[in-house]
């Protein structure tokens, strides 16, 4: 039987703000040599058939960085990244191209065989992929584990939650293969949230799922375990079969209503929120799987001839849906 989670998610902390000039390094300090920690990059660079420009420590980590130039087909996106956005690249190429110059370096790592990826540069690499690009400036990182850094790097271009929980499960399922008996919640904060991965899964599953009328939910009965990323992947994947299940129960609750013509752009977030069980407890709520089994058989017995249009006028805000 699983442990039970410990390591609870966290809201991303806000810096406090800092006395100015007082943190990182000053300039003269950030210039340095390719020694021993930058060679295997350098070298790596040259094998690919690209050209180191220069190397340096970031101003305020410290840490050493390559910018160099490479081949663009020796740079690939990392494989647990989001989908690409047809609209926004095309748009990038455009801009790209109309100014005649390409001044933003994707963000690269070494790849675990040859080659880099790029865990944040997907839609600039393909906009000069478009633009019949040579080559492409890159800002190389030694370390690979930066590239599950992705939702927090990756600024370009917003994540909506079906993208985010996309990614998650991605990089989930690699750490599974690399490190399948370290504790999950060890990768907390590569994986942001755990209810990001039941999500995942269902929309791997189902691509068109309305996950965001659910994600409040999971988010309050959902923690890291302290298991291995191996077994709360298994038990990620139960809650997500009983999430599509609550979902179906929700879609037959949902196209009642709209037969007695009740009209809404929120019923499913109406319907949730009528069966959410989590409405009525204070302080810890119940296991995840028994939420979700509850809310699936207050959905199975939703009466829509009790409601009323009037009754879908209260605050329903939109939920941050998948589109």
């Amino acid at each position: 039987m699983a442990k039970k989670a410990t390591s609870k998610t966290r809201k991303t902390r806000v810096p406090r703000k800092r006395k100015p000039q007082t943190a990182g390094l000053e300039p003269r300090d950030c210039r340095v040599e390719i020694g021993a920690e930058l060679a295997p990059v350098a070298g790596r660079v040259q094998q690919e058939g690209g050209v180191v420009l220069a190397a340096y420590r970031d101003p305020l980590g410290g840490h050493p960085l390559v910018l160099a130039v490479l081949p663009i087909d020796r740079i690939q996106p990392t494989p647990f990244q989001r989908d690409l956005s047809e609209a926004h690249h095309k748009r990038l190429a455009g801009v790209i191209e109309k100014t005649g110059r390409f001044l933003d370096p994707v963000i690269a790592v070494p790849a675990p065989a040859d080659g880099f990826w790029t865990p944040n540069g997907l839609h600039r690499l393909e906009a000069m992929r478009r633009l019949g690009a040579r080559s492409i400036t890159a800002l190389i990182l030694p370390e690979r584990e930066v590239a599950r850094q992705i939702l927090a790097l990756n600024t370009e271009k917003a994540h909506n939650l079906k993208e985010r929980s996309l990614e998650v499960i991605r990089i989930s399922r690699g750490l599974v293969e690399e490190s399948p008996n370290q504790p999950e919640s060890s990768f907390a904060f590569y994986l942001e949230d755990p209810s990001l991965v039941t999500l995942g899964i269902a929309y791997e599953q189902k691509p068109k799922f309305g996950g965001g009328a659910y994600h409040p939910v999971l988010r309050r009965v959902e923690a890291f375990s302290d298991d291995s990323i191996r077994s709360a992947m298994k038990v990620h994947e139960r809650r997500a079969a009983l999430l599509l299940e609550l979902e179906e129960k929700v879609a037959e609750a949902v196209a009642k209503l709209k037969e007695r013509g009740l009209q809404s752009p929120y019923l499913r977030a109406f319907v949730v929120a009528r069966i959410n069980p989590l409405r009525w407890i204070q302080g810890e709520p119940p296991p995840a799987e028994k939420v979700l089994e509850t809310m699936r058989d207050r959905a199975a017995r939703f009466n829509a001839d009790k409601i009323k249009q009037q009754d879908l006028a209260g605050g329903f805000a939109p939920v941050a849906d998948e589109e």
